[in-house]
C-alpha cells in the first residue's frame, strides 16, 4: 500500500508542472474574463461600472449574438464533417504504395502549416468578385461572375468548405497513423472468412481506427468552433454580420464597438459552450465505440 502511495505522489508530482501552467494560462484568465463581463468596460479606461448580469441578459434579444451562434455551429460541425471524411478517404487512397505517394501526403498537409488569416488571402483572390480566378473561370465558359461573399448563407457554406480543405491533412495524418497499427493478420483472417472489401473496412478497419476517429472528430469540431482568421481574411463578418462567427463578434465588440464587457460576455459562454459540446460528442462516440466494440 505505501509503494501505491509513493506512485501515486509520484504521478501528481509529475502532473504539477502541467496543471500549474493550465490553472495560469487557462483558469485565471477565465476568471479575469467572467469579472471584466459583469462590468461595462470599454477596454481602454482605467474605470468601470459593475453591471452584473446586465451582458448575459442582453446576449438572450442580441440577433448579432444568435447569428453567429449558428454560424459557430455550421462551421464547427461542417468542417468536422468534411474534414473527417475527406481525411479519411486520404489516408485509404494513400495507404497504398505507388510512385510519388510521400510527395502527394506532403501537398495535402502544407496547408496546416500556414496561418488561417494567411491562407484566406490566399483563397480571397480565388473568390472574390472583380479579379478572382474563379470568376475568371467561369466568364471563359461563357458565365457571368459571382460575388460569391455577397450573401450571407454563401459566405458562411463557402469558408465552412474552406476551412475543411484547408485542415484536412490533418485529419490524413492521424487517420493514416491509425491504420498502420492496424496488424496485416486481421485483414488475412477475414479474407478467409470470405469477407470481401466492404466487410473488412466495416468490421476491421473501422473498428481499429475508433480512437482515430475519437481524436479527429473532437479537434476538427474544436477548430471549427473557434474560426477567425478564414473569416476575417475571407469576409470581415459581412455582408453585415451575416458571416460573424463568436470569435470574431469578439473582436468586433471589444474593438469596433469598445464594449470590452460584452465581449468578455460572449468569451464565456463560447468557452463554456465549446467545453460542453465537446464533452458530449466524445461521450457519443465512446458509447458508439462501445456498441460497436
Amino acid at each position: 500500500m505505501k509503494h501505491v502511495s509513493k506512485s501515486q505522489n509520484s504521478l501528481l508530482l509529475l502532473a504539477l508542472p502541467a496543471l500549474s501552467l493550465m490553472i495560469l494560462f487557462v483558469g485565471v484568465p477565465l476568471i479575469q474574463g467572467l469579472h471584466i463581463s459583469m462590468t461595462n468596460w470599454n477596454g481602454y479606461s482605467q474605470s468601470s461600472n459593475w453591471v452584473g448580469w446586465d451582458n448575459y441578459r442582453r446576449l438572450v434579444s442580441d440577433i448579432m449574438f444568435w447569428t453567429a451562434f449558428r454560424n459557430t455551429l455550421v462551421y464547427g460541425f461542417g468542417s468536422a464533417v468534411i474534414q473527417t471524411v475527406l481525411g479519411l478517404l486520404y489516408a485509404l487512397l494513400l495507404q497504398k504504395e505507388f510512385v510519388g505517394r510521400n510527395f502527394t501526403r506532403t501537398v495535402i498537409y502544407i496547408p496546416v502549416m500556414v496561418s488561417s488569416l494567411v491562407s484566406g488571402y490566399v483563397w480571397y483572390f480565388m473568390v472574390q468578385y472583380d479579379r478572382g480566378a474563379l470568376n475568371d473561370i467561369m466568364m471563359l465558359l461563357g458565365r457571368k461572375p459571382v460575388d460569391w461573399m455577397a450573401d450571407g448563407v454563401r459566405a458562411v457554406l463557402i469558408i465552412t468548405l474552406i476551412n475543411g480543405i484547408n485542415y484536412v491533412g490533418k485529419t490524413m495524418i492521424i487517420f493514416t497513423a491509425g491504420l498502420n497499427g492496424i496488424p496485416g493478420d486481421y485483414y488475412e483472417a477475414a479474407a478467409l472468412d470470405g469477407a470481401g472489401s466492404w466487410d473488412q473496412f466495416r468490421y476491421v478497419t473501422v473498428p481499429q481506427l475508433l480512437p482515430a476517429f475519437t481524436t479527429n472528430i473532437i479537434l476538427n469540431l474544436i477548430g471549427g468552433l473557434k474560426l477567425y482568421g478564414l473569416i476575417v481574411s475571407l469576409s470581415g463578418g459581412g455582408p453585415g454580420f451575416a458571416s460573424h462567427s463568436l470569435q470574431t463578434l469578439i473582436n468586433y465588440m471589444y474593438f469596433s464597438n469598445q464594449n470590452a464587457g460584452y465581449a468578455a460576455a460572449i468569451g464565456v459562454i463560447t468557452f463554456l459552450f465549446i467545453m460542453f459540446v465537446s464533452i458530449v460528442v466524445k461521450g457519443a462516440i465512446d458509447r458508439k465505440a462501445g456498441d460497436l466494440l
